[in-house]
């Protein structure tokens, strides 16, 4: 086998093709390949595709890829993550101009290249294991750089190094981005149901129509103490699904207007999202946005922006554990 030394973006490798050309290991999802002093030259960065059968049977990461980001879960298939060993490696990008070669699984050992990756951020989130155990475990979103469309082995560290630098100078990664990733280990101390109770719950929340779905979080906030509940029009709402107030009963909030958007997505909710949202709202109204899927890091800190009106957030996971505890048949 002659070993390569380009690599296309689109185009299909095998896993051997990968492992001679980038002189990495057979396997694993992040493979480094380390000079005489043992600093990272490259590293190739594997994940499973989205419709493969290996997700939901062997591979317990949820990994996924929204628009040009891939959402990746670091290496550790049971208990708590940590970041260290070649988890910690990949943190390398934000300080030196490190080529990560982005490859998705097809079957059948065989891969095609997404192209150069650049990390944006990292951070915490639970997840269930592949025993069906809650964990904590660090995700990794990366940029998928798939222009140039043919990357040379030899000059993917001056590629990456002029890519890196365009895309910090227009989007820079902000403090506050860097103070999340590394302050959100005291953030899971919440009693949650088992993972996959939860998951179950949200594979059948996303299996409901779009239209019923605003129906059924409308039954969500009435049982929560919600009342005058109302699902707007289908049109003609400027994104506000749910208009609502909370109940006489609480002295401190009593009628207090509450405007929610309502998405049975798969894919993250992003910060554009909220700020199309907040746009939306009533001056008189709290903003809650309610989602089957999850928030990215973005969304999260525009939701609590300090000099904008904040926004609360229900993501997949937390509405499935509120429709266990209200007991509602989904």
């Amino acid at each position: 086998m002659s070993q390569i030394s380009i690599f296309a973006v689109g185009e299909t490798y095998t896993n051997d093709e990968i492992r001679f050309a980038l002189d990495v290991e057979n396997l694993g999802g992040i493979r480094p390949a380390l000079d005489a002093d043992r600093n990272v030259r490259h590293v190739a960065i594997l994940t499973a595709s989205a419709d493969s059968g290996k997700v939901k049977t062997d591979n317990p990461y949820h990994d996924r890829i929204e628009g040009d980001v891939l959402i990746y879960t670091a290496q550790g298939r049971e208990g708590d993550q940590e970041l260290k060993g070649r988890n910690k490696r990949l943190l390398e990008q934000y300080t030196a101009p490190t080529p990560f070669f982005g490859f998705t699984n097809l079957g059948r050992h065989t891969y095609k290249f997404l192209g150069l990756l650049e990390l944006l951020r990292h951070y915490q989130e639970k997840q269930a294991d592949k025993k069906g155990n809650v964990r904590k475990v660090w995700l990794f979103e990366f940029r998928i750089h798939s222009s140039p469309e043919v990357v040379p082995i030899g000059e993917a560290t001056s590629i990456i190094a002029s890519l890196l630098a365009e895309s910090r100078k227009s989007n820079p990664l902000t403090t506050l981005d860097r103070e999340m990733a590394e302050t959100t280990e005291g953030e899971f101390d919440i009693e949650i149901p088992r993972a996959d109770d939860l998951e179950s719950i949200r594979a059948h929340l996303l299996q409901i129509p779009p239209l019923d779905f605003e129906h059924f979080i409308k039954t969500v906030m009435e049982r929560s103490g919600f009342v005058s509940v109302s699902v707007t029009r289908a049109s003609g709402d400027g994104g506000i699904d749910l208009d609502a107030h909370v109940d006489e009963a609480n002295d401190f909030f009593s009628g207090t207007h509450v405007q929610a958007q309502v998405k049975r997505w798969r894919h993250a909710v992003g910060s554009p999202d909220l700020n199309s949202f907040r746009g939306a709202l009533s001056t008189t109204a709290k903003g809650l946005f309610v989602t089957t899927s999850s928030f990215t890091r973005a969304a999260l800190a525009e939701a609590r922006h300090s000099t904008k009106p904040c926004i609360s957030l229900i993501d997949g996971l937390r509405l499935s554990a509120i429709v266990i505890r209200l007991n509602l048949t989904v």
